[in-house]
């Protein structure tokens, strides 16, 4: 089938590469020429595993397309999804202003029947928004207003793992509307997405709104879980309880599971923060106010700052002439996202009390250092504070304490030996609970984790 990727970035990407191993002829538009030139270089713009070889295996068999040509985008596919960004307006919604700008330009180009999928993660009622942009143009150029039929079909891909999440889904939501343009559209993607339903059905067909919102709600539980448990972590660690026997002691109830019940600085990146955000103010916009995700939201903002607070308690509010080694900037693993990272409002705090930061991060340093000089473009000697390295045991020299931010593979079985010794003081800030405080305290090392006895 032909396809059309509207913008090549996280989402777009990854499914355009995706149907593009399963067969299909893709194209993919994005309006930034440097994006598009180093795509057609070979380069990939962002991180993910898998993804910058299955775009130039799929480059080279010529099923695989990467261009700023927007009429000819139009013209490709006979699906075309909306892949481009949402971000957070300053009152906390979803910003359409890309997707709707892709619509009409599907509406000024498109002369045979398209079906137009919105991919990006969108608030309800945005396929209304995104049809009436669309009908607009073909009406002013006196063609139908059923050449085309809007689809919502979510992404549901975790950083890190998106590739194998498109591959092998567990789910595939589509959203269509109840009419004979609506009917052929979930046909034609009841074709497309033949391939990923072989061993078993994963589809699951619905109404537009209703698939729009499953994508937020899906988001905003799974926020929630998380949120819940930091607060469950810090009571533990008031009360002294350890929050990992009472992760296993309520996760092995089936109506509950392991899944989001681990603790830690919070969570960030591009989905959870503006999609709980977002589905907020999309309540109070039809005048509900959702209590529990405003309580997910507070907890989430204030759980960034947790560590910081236990490494005052440790040393003092003056943290001047003092270093930290710092493991961990992504906002989790397998992914250089830096938006939202814990890792920043981290680093922020410490700089602020006086301290130096040295940090390392598997691949997340060039996008970091890009986005803390933007946290610090009015604080520069601040800025000064904060080096990198590419080698984690070197960043420990001569620092105070190691403190753990990013739940890396590679910082799970360190040498704690070398750790023991590079160090001025044996401690560690653990916000990912990785080491056992028991095994910890048996190396002379001083441990703080997140709800661990300490």
């Amino acid at each position: 089938m032909k396809v059309t990727i509207i913008g090549s970035g996280y989402v777009g990407l990854v499914t355009g590469a995706c149907l593009a191993e399963q067969g299909n002829n893709v194209f993919c538009l994005d309006l930034d020429p440097k994006k598009i030139e180093i795509l057609n270089s070979g380069g990939v713009p962002i991180y993910e595993l898998g993804l910058k070889e299955m775009i130039a295996r799929n480059r080279a068999a010529g099923r695989l397309q990467f261009s700023t040509d927007i009429a000819a985008s139009v013209a490709h596919g006979d699906i075309q999804f909306i892949a481009v960004g949402t971000p957070p307006d300053e009152d906390g919604s979803a910003d359409l202003q890309y997707v709707v700008a892709a619509a009409r330009n599907i509406g000024r180009y498109a002369s045979t029947p398209k079906v137009i999928v919105d991919k990006s993660t969108v608030p309800v009622g945005t396929a209304d928004k995104v049809s009436a942009a669309i009908t607009d143009e073909l009406q002013k150029r006196g063609l139908p207003a059923d050449l085309c039929s809007v689809v919502s079909n979510p992404e549901f891909l975790k950083e890190g793992a998106a590739v194998e999440d498109f591959m092998r889904p567990d789910r595939i939501v589509i959203g269509t509307e109840n009419t004979p343009a609506g009917l052929r559209a979930k046909e034609q993607m009841r074709k497309l997405y033949t391939p990923f339903n072989r061993h078993h059905e994963r589809t699951y067909y619905m109404d537009v709104k209703s698939a729009e919102l499953t994508k937020y709600a899906a988001n905003a539980m799974l926020a929630t879980r998380i949120s819940f448990m930091n607060e469950l972590a810090n009571l533990a660690d008031l009360v002294g309880a350890d929050i990992e026997a009472v992760r296993q002691g309520i996760g092995s109830d089936s109506r509950i599971g392991f899944g989001f019940l681990y603790p830690g600085t919070g969570y960030g990146g591009s989905c959870f923060p503006k999609d709980v955000s977002a589905l907020s103010k999309t309540a109070l916009e039809h005048g509900r106010d959702l209590k529990i995700l405003n309580a997910v939201e507070a907890v989430n903002e204030l759980q960034k700052y947790t560590l910081v607070e236990k490494i005052e308690k440790r040393f003092g509010a003056d943290l001047s002439n003092m270093k930290f080694a710092l493991w961990g900037l992504a906002f989790k693993p397998n992914t250089d996202d830096m938006r939202e990272a814990p890792s920043r409002v981290i680093i922020q705090e410490l700089v602020k009390r006086g301290a130096s930061i040295v940090a390392h991060d598997p691949v997340a340093m060039p996008e970091a250092k890009h986005c803390l000089e933007q946290d610090f473009i009015a604080n520069p000697e601040g800025f000064k504070k904060i080096s990198m390295v590419d080698d984690p045991m070197a960043a420990l020299n001569g620092c105070d304490a190691l403190v753990i931010v990013t739940e890396w593979k590679a910082f799970r079985s360190p040498d704690f030996d070398q750790v023991v010794q590079k160090l001025t003081h044996p401690i560690i800030f653990d916000g990912r609970n990785l080491y056992e405080p028991g095994s910890m305290k048996e190396l002379g090392i001083e441990y703080y984790g997140i709800g661990r006895h300490n």
